[in-house]
């Protein structure tokens, strides 16, 4: 029997990233607050714990960065108020919890592994996905915490735009996770705030299993980052997972063909992948993606541009 080796991959979102768009603090400090999300994810699976416990760890890390669209710094909708969404699910037995437009739970990632382990559903959304927060007894925020003056910024000028829609920059930001542990596991989780003005409840793909997110050992674990809408019409979590336990696809050829089937549709983005032997890949259909990946081997690796690691 092989063994298996741990192994963590990041991503902070994708999209117009280039040298042009990011000033050097806003790469520096988004390079930081990488590098602590791997931290804090690699050194749970160094000490042979969970792939589960690693991701949610990275993602908790990241939702409290304001580099990032998730927690704290996520984008605002046109009402001016974030609405956070996020997912988690385990491969050992694809057990799967997730969280739509909530508000006021300062980590929605470990809302949704509650909603995973405490109740027998797996999606629960709006106002009273925050009451059973509270009544879990997780850490709430106000608005004091989650809306920063960038992100204010940014919704003054999209609604300043006579054709103010959704984020024309589309400088996504959705963080995630993908993990797999000394035991052969793998799992997933993906946090977000959408995109900037968005109207009507929209919610996208990060929280829908087999979309944004989606872990299965039998195949891989897999997050995803970019227009949600066409990641949604592709199924594109559970398509790449699928492709490599049906087909027999190694992770880059099942990514890379469902990466062309979005792009087809429309749409762009990346997806972060880790498989059960401890492989694990990254790709990406826009200028740059932010990204990060750890392994038992000590290697460590950062990048946001494209022609980067």
């Amino acid at each position: 029997m092989t063994e298996t080796h741990w192994t963590l991959m990041i991503h902070g979102g994708a999209g117009r990233l280039t040298p042009e768009m990011l000033t050097p603090a806003q790469s520096a400090g988004a390079r930081v607050g990488l590098a602590a999300a791997l931290e804090a994810g690699s050194a749970l699976l160094a000490r042979g714990g969970s792939a589960l416990d690693a991701v949610e760890a990275a993602v908790r890390t990241l939702e409290d960065d304001p580099h990032f669209n998730a927690g704290r710094g996520a984008v605002l909708g046109f009402d001016g108020r974030v609405s956070l969404d996020a997912a988690i699910m385990d491969g050992s037995g694809r057990q799967a919890g997730a969280v739509a437009g909530i508000g006021t739970t300062r980590n929605p990632v470990c809302l949704a592994r509650r909603v995973m382990t405490v109740t027998p559903h797996v999606l629960l959304s709006g106002p009273d996905a925050d009451q059973f927060s509270r009544d879990q007894g997780l850490e709430q925020a106000g608005e004091e915490w989650f809306a920063t003056p960038e992100r204010r910024r940014q919704l003054a000028e999209l609604r300043a735009r006579p054709d103010g829609w959704f984020d024309a920059e589309m400088k996504y930001g959705t963080v995630g996770a993908v993990a797999c542990d000394v035991d052969g596991h793998v799992a997933a989780a993906t946090s977000t705030g959408g995109v900037t003005g968005k109207r009507w409840g929209r919610i996208g793909d990060s929280p829908l299993i087999g979309a944004g997110t989606y872990a299965d050992d039998r195949g891989c674990a897999i997050s995803a980052t970019g227009s949600g809408e066409y990641f949604i019409r592709a199924g594109a979590g559970h398509e790449i997972a699928a492709r490599v336990r049906l087909a027999g696809q190694d992770i880059a050829t099942a990514t890379a063909a469902v990466l062309a089937d979005v792009e087809a549709l429309g749409g762009t983005g990346g997806v972060i992948v880790a498989a059960p032997d401890g492989r694990a890949h990254w790709a990406f259909t826009t200028p740059g993606m932010y990204r990060g990946r750890a392994d038992a081997s000590g290697a460590r690796t950062i990048a946001i541009f494209g022609d980067e690691g």
